[in-house]
């Protein structure tokens, strides 16, 4: 079955609850065409999930959607705000919410599409948080170790939850520590069982048998990284850097920008600088195949 005919027999399931569409896959999968595809097959719009497109000028390290392949599809939270302004993921939440019920106003279904899985859990899941108290004493000591230093900790005893965070997600980080360390238990075990808040249809572009299909995805990953800097990458850096120096460390928590320090320092070549964003790029889509096989239990 095609994945319009999915949606079509979507459209037909009766539901009491509002229905909304999420398409989700890793950095690299075929998201883009897919949900063009859709969105005007259902003559609606679509609301980006990705944590760094957010930002305006950073387009080619984050691998942004073009004005030519949005093929005049409304999309949101796309260049909404400059590099020097902060946004949470709960900003996330409810200026989405608010762009899902209007969209449900005019009958149309909204469309959740890219790969930041924890801003699509979010929005979609009731919320479960663990009720575990927090160490004062604890988190002083944790915050005086590097994010490298954090990220390894947690590898070391909490290694199955430390695979679903970006080694740069502090904060969620440092709570997998504490928990672990306070009650022997993974921040994982703490978690009911997820419930949709809508009736969701769960859509993937479609790939090789899972038996080539890593090595499919990195090859299509390792091939965008090269047409980033065709599309004058290193040009966007340079000028992030000259206009918005000051907040540098920020951008250090992206892949496609972090890379470029030791390339500015002289320390790694051009050739090393790509080969890196290839790299820390394909471990991201592997940590991404693992926070999404939950919705494979809904399709």
């Amino acid at each position: 079955m095609s994945y319009i005919q999915r949606v079509q027999k979507f459209l037909e399931k009766p539901s009491d609850k509002q229905k909304l569409i999420v398409i989700y896959g890793p950095t690299g999968s075929g998201k883009t065409s897919m949900s063009i595809d859709i969105a005007k097959y259902l003559n609606t719009e679509i609301i980006s999930t990705d944590s760094r497109q957010i930002f305006k000028y950073m387009d080619i390290g984050t691998g942004k959607i073009t004005p030519e392949e949005k093929q005049w599809v409304p999309h949101h939270m796309l260049d909404i705000l400059n590099p020097d302004e902060t946004f949470s993921m709960w900003d996330f939440v409810r200026q989405s919410q608010v762009i899902m019920n209007n969209l449900w106003e005019k009958n149309k279904i909204p469309m959740l599409v890219w790969g930041t899985g924890l801003y699509i859990d979010s929005l979609i899941f009731e919320r479960n948080a663990a009720q575990v108290w927090s160490d004062p004493d604890l988190r002083s000591k944790l915050d005086k170790l590097s994010d490298q230093e954090l990220y390894q900790k947690l590898q070391d005893i909490d290694p199955e939850y430390a695979q679903e965070l970006h080694p740069n997600n502090r904060p969620y980080v440092e709570r997998g520590i504490e928990i672990k360390m306070l009650t022997g238990k993974s921040k994982m075990e703490f978690r009911a069982p997820k419930k949709l808040l809508y009736d969701v249809l769960f859509l993937t572009p479609e790939a090789p048998k899972w038996t080539v299909y890593r090595q499919w995805l990195y090859d299509r990953i390792n091939r965008r990284v090269e047409m980033m800097f065709d599309a004058w990458a290193l040009k966007e850096v340079e000028w992030l850097i000259e206009r918005w120096y000051v907040f540098w460390d920020f951008w250090m928590n992206s892949i496609g920008y972090w890379e470029f320090e030791k390339y500015f320092s002289g320390e790694i070549s051009r050739e090393e600088l790509i080969a890196q964003i290839q790299q820390n790029s394909r471990n991201y889509a592997k940590r991404q195949l693992t926070w999404f096989k939950k919705y494979q239990n809904f399709l």
